[in-house]
């Protein structure tokens, strides 16, 4: 499973890759193309990264199983990978790029942020064995590729836009992918919520459950509210 994981990451990151030749081929005057190059190679770096981060990272856990390293090892790495990942998706904030790339950025950014928690739900399974970590962060990781895949899918229709663009008329990205994918996962993040902390009558064991409950849907709702574009 993991190792398809890792395929899927390296094969997207190959696509990623394009971005800073295409934008600068189909940009057709002089300034444009220079300012194509220089966002379709900022991005190519940030993508770049994230890739590599994510390959380390499954590769650190697979020499821990292998008993190469200890888990204390792994997780001081896991720790400085955190640190490395916030980094990278600051990056996406600098960007500049042209207005009708805004939106394959932003969803981008939302793939490697939802990859981040994917992360970081991980490492709580490594570090405490809470299987309910584990199958958020395999949640979160599906959905990370499904903001990637939209994100590279609005891009190449920014991209066959441009020349319109460049005309004169205003190319307009699909709208409204990015509001009904950040609802959908905030959606799917409060029934997690349900299963975790309800019974199967749909209860409360006790009032710290309840409690546990109300601070996991309200995570969910200001995860929406701090998405949303």
């Amino acid at each position: 499973m993991k190792k398809k994981k890792i395929q899927n990451i390296v094969i997207i990151a190959i696509v990623v890759i394009l971005i800073g030749s295409i934008i600068g081929y189909n940009y057709s005057f002089e300034k444009g193309k220079q300012k194509g190059f220089q966002f379709g190679n900022e991005l190519n770096q940030i993508e770049k990264d994230v890739n590599d981060l994510q390959i380390k990272f499954y590769s650190e856990k697979n020499s821990w199983k292998e008993g190469d390293i200890t888990k204390e090892e792994l997780l001081e790495f896991y720790e400085e990978h955190l640190t490395k990942f916030n980094v990278v998706i600051s990056k996406y904030d600098q960007l500049t790029p042209p207005e009708i790339f805004e939106s394959s950025v932003a969803l981008l950014k939302l793939s490697s942020e939802t990859q981040l928690e994917s992360d970081m739900q991980f490492i709580e399974w490594i570090t405490t064995g809470d299987e309910s970590a584990k199958i958020r962060s395999d949640t979160q990781i599906q959905e990370a590729y499904e903001f990637q895949n939209l994100g590279l899918a609005e891009f190449q229709a920014a991209k066959a836009g441009v020349k319109y663009y460049e005309g004169g008329e205003k190319f307009e990205a699909p709208q409204g992918v990015l509001s009904q994918k950040v609802i959908q996962i905030s959606e799917n993040m409060k029934r997690q919520c349900d299963n975790e902390f309800k019974n199967e009558f749909e209860e409360f064991d006790s009032d710290e459950i309840e409690v546990n409950w109300f601070n996991c849907i309200n995570d969910a709702e200001n995860w929406k509210i701090d998405h949303l574009p």
